[in-house]
């Protein structure tokens, strides 16, 4: 059985993409490497944000690629009400998942979709 083990994120300002998950989601770092890497335990699952070379390509504009979290209803209302704050923008919604941009233009979902349902 495979599982998922960890995302790694990279990006050319470590401190503001950790600012704004933290912000958004109240995540606090299981692990830092001074400089490098900061990571967040989520549920069993380990995402690491990684300081970019300067010569990495960044993401592309519009790009539809997606990394969607599993929240309840209230937390989905939640980050909704802190993207609001920050004065971000909620680019599109369904009947479960709400998507935004973080801070380098990647694509963020929060969803209550139920795959047990």
């Amino acid at each position: 059985m495979q599982a998922l083990h960890h995302l790694a994120f990279r990006t050319c300002n470590l401190e503001a993409l950790c600012g704004f998950y933290e912000e958004i989601f109240g995540w606090r770092p299981a692990r830092e490497q001074p400089g490098g890497s900061v990571w967040y335990e989520l549920d069993g699952v380990i995402l690491m944000f990684e300081r970019a070379e300067d010569e990495e390509p960044g993401i592309p504009q519009g790009s539809g690629e997606l990394v969607a979290l599993r929240v309840s209803p209230g937390e989905r209302e939640t980050v909704r009400l802190r993207l609001q704050a920050r004065g971000e923008v909620v680019e599109a919604q369904t009947e479960f998942t709400l998507y935004f941009r973080d801070p380098d233009g990647r694509r963020v979902g929060v969803s209550t979709f139920d795959f047990q349902g």
